[in-house]
């Protein structure tokens, strides 16, 4: 065999030799990187006595929070009504303008009178006609000298001039144009000298008080409003209105899937103003709460959003929380017990069941207090 072949061979079983050591003890060749939470666990069971990590706590006690839904809405008046002639006739008075206040029965509009008190006046005597007939043929029955049909057609003219009577009474009195509600004349439709016609409108009306807090409320959220609940309405100006909840919808808008919601606001003033926007929230119950800054949040192993707390042997303790409100001091959570040790500062650098070192925020009197009274022991008793 040629020198070549040997060598080739020989790095061909140095090559196999080689790739083989890879697989004889790989298993446990492989090296063993445990977390840090075992790491932590293997230490605290093996008594490892490290220098414990340095964190800085804040004792919260829980208060009570006002559990709210929260949605965008707008202010609506509760009716708007175009006045409109019932009548044919020229316009020779309109003593409102816009932004006249009216109450029910104010003149709006009033159209000329023309023929139509001397139509009253026909009718009336063509009445008074048809009565004296009518008595007549009752007395010439009394003496047998009627008959009935002659009686049933002097009661049938009477009827009939009482109807024109009628009909023309009410289209003299419709010359007047009146409010049908209190309000506000929110446009005038008509002016003097116009011609109206049946159907005419001659001023639109807006009725401001009550007001309505009006905003749409998820599927999620209906479920939890109730006919009678509060509602506190926060305008654009900065103003507040506070109504109760007078109508919830039954049927979901089809766009947006979500239901609206009225709530009745007194406006005897009229201050509030139709289609302002408004931040509205609902009371729909009170929940113990604590509020946090948003910086202390964090996620376990598990993606569950919480916050890192020290027990009363001064380990960390994941807890985990819901958020139900997010203000400018910062986030208000439930999930804690009332009286809780939350660690404020090196949250990031400690794992569930770690023992720290704890230093009290400055002007943290209810634990320093708690803590010259008994130790760790005593800051978190109140442990649910």
């Amino acid at each position: 065999m040629r020198k070549t072949h040997l060598t080739a061979l020989g790095i061909v079983v140095a090559t196999g030799i080689w790739l083989a050591s890879g697989f004889i003890g790989g298993v446990d060749a492989v090296a063993d990187h445990p977390s840090i939470r075992k790491q932590n666990a293997d230490a605290i069971a093996g008594g490892d006595d490290r220098k414990p990590t340095v964190v800085r706590v804040r004792t919260l006690v829980a208060s009570a929070y006002s559990d709210e839904v929260k949605i965008r809405g707008h202010t609506e008046n509760k009716r708007t009504v175009e006045v409109r002639a019932e009548t044919q006739g020229r316009v020779v008075e309109r003593p409102v303008e816009r932004g006249t206040v009216v109450a029910a029965g104010d003149l709006l509009c009033r159209l000329a009178v023309e023929d139509r008190q001397a139509r009253v006046n026909q009718a009336k005597e063509a009445v008074n006609q048809a009565q004296i007939e009518h008595e007549g043929s009752l007395r010439l029955k009394d003496g047998g000298f009627q008959s009935k049909t002659a009686i049933a057609q002097a009661k049938s003219r009477l009827a009939t001039t009482e109807a024109q009577l009628e009909a023309a009474t009410l289209d003299f009195e419709r010359t007047l144009i009146r409010a049908p509600f209190g309000g506000v004349v929110e446009q005038t439709l008509l002016e003097v000298g116009s011609y109206a016609q049946p159907a005419t409108p001659c001023v639109r009306i807006v009725d401001l008080d009550p007001m309505l807090l009006v905003g749409q409320v998820s599927e999620r959220d209906v479920s939890r409003l109730a006919i009678g609940g509060t509602a506190i309405g926060v305008l654009a100006s900065g103003e507040t209105a506070t109504g109760t909840i007078s109508f919830i919808g039954n049927q979901a808008d089809s766009a947006t899937r979500t239901y609206r919601v009225e709530a009745t606001v007194a406006n005897p003033h009229h201050r509030l103003l139709s289609g302002a926007t408004a931040d509205i929230a609902i009371v729909v119950g009170e929940v113990g709460a604590h509020q946090i800054s948003s910086a202390v949040l964090a996620l376990d192993d598990a993606g569950q959003l919480g916050v890192r707390t020290v027990d009363a042997d001064s380990r960390v303790q994941f807890r985990p929380v819901e958020i139900v409100a997010d203000a400018d001091e910062g986030v208000w959570v439930t999930g804690l017990p009332k009286t809780v040790t939350l660690i404020t500062v090196g949250h990031q650098l400690v794992v569930d069941g770690e023992r720290v070192e704890v230093h009290f925020e400055d002007g943290d009197d209810v634990g320093a207090s708690r803590k010259a009274q008994g130790g760790q022991a005593s800051l978190t008793a109140d442990r649910s």
